[in-house]
Parts: C-alpha cells; sequence; structure tokens
C-alpha cells in the first residue's frame, strides 16, 4: 500500500504513545493520538503535558556496556527514540543514571508531538478499542471504560501494585547532616547522601514496620511488583534489609573518608535543584505517617514534602496469552498494545514498546514482514518475555537474564556484558540500516 494512505490510531499519549505517534509520523503515516488528558486524568496523573513521569524522575542507568538499562537506552537512540532524545536534552545531574527534570521533559515531548504535522492530537477520553490499524498504549491506569472494553474483548486482566517515592524541598533539608557523592566515585558528586549510624538506622526501621499504611487491606502480597515494592514492606522481611537495598552503605564515604551504618540518597528532582526525590523509597503509608517516619532520618528533621508517595493498582493484560512477538494481537494483527499494559515495567522499557510495535505496525501496513525481534537484543528480549506462554506472568524490567547466552562461556561478567552490547547493537544498527532506507 501507498506510505501515508491509512491513517493510525494511538491511544494515550504517555511514553509508549507516544514514542510510537512520533515514529509512524516520521515514516509519512497520518496518525491520530487519543489522549483524555486534560478532560480526565488518571489517578496518578495530575499535568497536561504528554509523557509524564509519574513516579521516578530517573530512567536508570545510563551505562550501555555494563547495564541491561542502559544498554536499551542506546537500542533505542539508534533507532531515532523521541523519549530518550527528550530525556538526554533535558537530564539533571544524577551520577551515571539518566535522570530528568519532569516538567522540561514532558514539555519537550509534548512540543514535538503537536509540532508534528502527521499529527493529529485528539482530546477525548477513548472508552472502546480503536478500529485497526491502531495502537493502544493506554498504561497500567486505563480508564475503566475502557478496561472494561479491553477485558471484554481480550479476556480478563492481571494486577499488580505499584508505589511512587516522595519528594521534600530542598531548603527544608539538613545539608549539615548530609555529604556529597557519588556511590564507588562514578559522577561528579550529583546525589546528597542522608546517613545513619546503627542506633538511627535501627529505630527508623522499627518505626517504619509499625507505620500505618493506606488501604491495604486489600493487597495481596502476591501482587505486589517486586521492582516497585514499598519501603515498609521490604523492611518487614528483616532488620537488615533497607542496608541491603535502597540504603546500602556500600560505595559511600563521607569527608572524614567513613563510611557509614546506613544511607538514604536523594537526587535532583528538576534542574533548578529545588527540590529532591528520596531515591527507592516508594511507599503506600499515609501522609502523616510519612512525615513522622521519615523526618527520623537526621537530615530530613525537618523536610516539607513537596509531593507524598501514593499506591495505585496498575492492570495488565495477560499478554502471553493474547499478544505476539510484535506486540499486536494474535486475534488481530493490525491492533498492537504498547506501555506498561503489555507487562514490561519501567520507563524505558515501556517507551521501547511503543518504538517496537510501531516499527512493526509500519512495515505490515507496508506489506512487509514485522522484524523477527529475538533475544539478541533487549527491546527483542521484552517482546519475547510478554509473549511467551508461562504460568506466572510478572511484569519485566530490562536485564541481561532475558538475553540469549553468548555463544562462548566468559567468566569476566564485565567482559560478558559488553559482548552481550556488542551483539545487541551490531542488530540493532542492521535493523537501523533498514529503517533508513524506508523513510
Amino acid at each position: 500500500m501507498e506510505q501515508g494512505a491509512q491513517c493510525v490510531t494511538v491511544v494515550g499519549a504517555g511514553l509508549a504513545g507516544c514514542e510510537a505517534a512520533y515514529f509512524l509520523a516520521k515514516q509519512g503515516f497520518k496518525v491520530r493520538l487519543v489522549e483524555s488528558k486534560p478532560a480526565r486524568f488518571t489517578p496518578a496523573h495530575t499535568s497536561e503535558g504528554f509523557a509524564e513521569l509519574v513516579c521516578s524522575n530517573s530512567l536508570k542507568s545510563n551505562d550501555v556496556f555494563g547495564n541491561a538499562c542502559g544498554l536499551l537506552k542506546e537500542e533505542m537512540r539508534r533507532l531515532g527514540s523521541l523519549v530518550i532524545e527528550a530525556a538526554d536534552a533535558t537530564r539533571v545531574p544524577a551520577g551515571g543514571a539518566l535522570a530528568v527534570d519532569r516538567e522540561a521533559f514532558s514539555a519537550y515531548v509534548t512540543a514535538r508531538i503537536r509540532g508534528e504535522g502527521n499529527i493529529e492530537v485528539v482530546c477525548a477520553e477513548a472508552e472502546r478499542l480503536p478500529a485497526a490499524p491502531a495502537i493502544v498504549a493506554t498504561g497500567p491506569l486505563t480508564l475503566d471504560a475502557l478496561a472494561a472494553d479491553i477485558a471484554a474483548k481480550c479476556g480478563g486482566a492481571l494486577y499488580f501494585y505499584d508505589a511512587a517515592a516522595p519528594i521534600v524541598s530542598a531548603e527544608s533539608v539538613d545539608f549539615t547532616k548530609t555529604f556529597t557523592a557519588d556511590r564507588y566515585g562514578r559522577g561528579e558528586g550529583d546525589y546528597v547522601n542522608c546517613p545513619m549510624n546503627r542506633e538511627e538506622y535501627e529505630a527508623f526501621v522499627d518505626a517504619l514496620v509499625h507505620a500505618e499504611r493506606a488501604n491495604d487491606h486489600g493487597i495481596d502480597k502476591r501482587e505486589l511488583f517486586e521492582g516497585c515494592m514499598p519501603v515498609e514492606a521490604m523492611a518487614a522481611r528483616g532488620k537488615d534489609t533497607l542496608r541491603f537495598g535502597m540504603l546500602k552503605p556500600v560505595g559511600l564515604y563521607d569527608a572524614s573518608g567513613k563510611r557509614p551504618y546506613a544511607v538514604l540518597q536523594l537526587r535532583k528532582e528538576n534542574c533548578a535543584g529545588t527540590a529532591y526525590n528520596l531515591v527507592g523509597f516508594q511507599t503506600n503509608l499515609k501522609f502523616p505517617e510519612q512525615k513522622r517516619v521519615f523526618s527520623m532520618i537526621p537530615a530530613l528533621h525537618a523536610a516539607e514534602f513537596l509531593r507524598y508517595g501514593v499506591m495505585h493498582r496498575n492492570t495488565y493484560l495477560n499478554a502471553p496469552a493474547l499478544l505476539s512477538a510484535d506486540y499486536s494481537l494474535r486475534s488481530d494483527p493490525l491492533l498492537f498494545f504498547a506501555g506498561q499494559i503489555t507487562g514490561v515495567e519501567g520507563y524505558v522499557e515501556s517507551a521501547g514498546s511503543g518504538l517496537c510495535a510501531a516499527v512493526n505496525l509500519a512495515r505490515k501496513l507496508r506489506g512487509e514482514p514485522p522484524i523477527a525481534w529475538d533475544a539478541e537484543t533487549v527491546l527483542g528480549a521484552l517482546a519475547l518475555h510478554v509473549s511467551t506462554p508461562t504460568d506466572n506472568f510478572q511484569p519485566m524490567n530490562a536485564n541481561y537474564g532475558i538475553l540469549r547466552p553468548l555463544a562462548e562461556h566468559i567468566r569476566d561478567k564485565a567482559l560478558k556484558k559488553r559482548k552481550l552490547a556488542e551483539r545487541s547493537l551490531a542488530r540493532i544498527g542492521e535493523v537501523a540500516a533498514g529503517l533508513r532506507e524506508q523513510i
């Protein structure tokens, strides 16, 4: 068929939806992007902008050859990702991580989408699955009417619970009780570290375990996604769990060269440095309890909370029973799903699935076979994860464990990761070359 002869509908202007819409538009297709905001917001969204980051402002590691999420970012960069372009343009200091000013990031993506002539933005709530060709990228907080229609037409859904960390004002942090350093000296001192001695740590953990939680009586522990486990749930596993998790002191030393007993890290929330995110402190405590318990950390004794942590229920497709490895419905090959609703977990993973879905929808509309994503790339391994039948489906982040093993056995972990990255990027180079030829 002639390129651009058919309009594609994309539902949802989050990370995956914007990624998909922008790619298709740049390929010459007309795109109708349907977004419910500002007419209606989900429980977690507050901004009218597109690609709103509702949890952390970090897109995790930027290490291409030592971290699977860093490798995933590079795969997407080489395929022309809008989300990674926006993140690179709006980054804030975060050591080896790619963290962004979330308002600037959203504004960047929104401007690109609204400025693209092939995209028509429709501000309306989608209450039914769109007719194909289409990509549904409404996220794990899909509004009720559409969620019900998806369940009716695609079968039952799975539920997991997700949590977000609090944000405090910079001026309320007691910097006399902090030190600035990045773990193992990687970075330029981008993290503010809030140390605790043993007595302070143990009192904090005890208060955390016994603090009152918000509306958790209906939550089945099996529905808590491990990657976003609330800090109080982690603390309940054992006295030292947090010291081996988000409060680990390894690789951090204060001005005297001493390693603290435990450390909470704060990361800049915006370029101006007026707000800080409590790294890894996703929580479901009641708001007064968050103020009481987190203020027990010496540097936060007078903390002003600009945003308290929250928990919400996320909805996922039973993707292994419904989706092909290109993110299309097996029952309707021109109707795609993308983003966290498919079972990929994380900002970058969500955007990556939108890019994969758009690439293959474009190919199908041209009468070409979809790219056979395989487990040699992180993009492909995630696509296979959500489309491979299993009895215990769980949302999945980027990690080396889902990649196809190397043909040769390599004991050196750093060398092994480098070899995996080199193989992945060689494959992505082949895909990128094919895409350029089609533009």
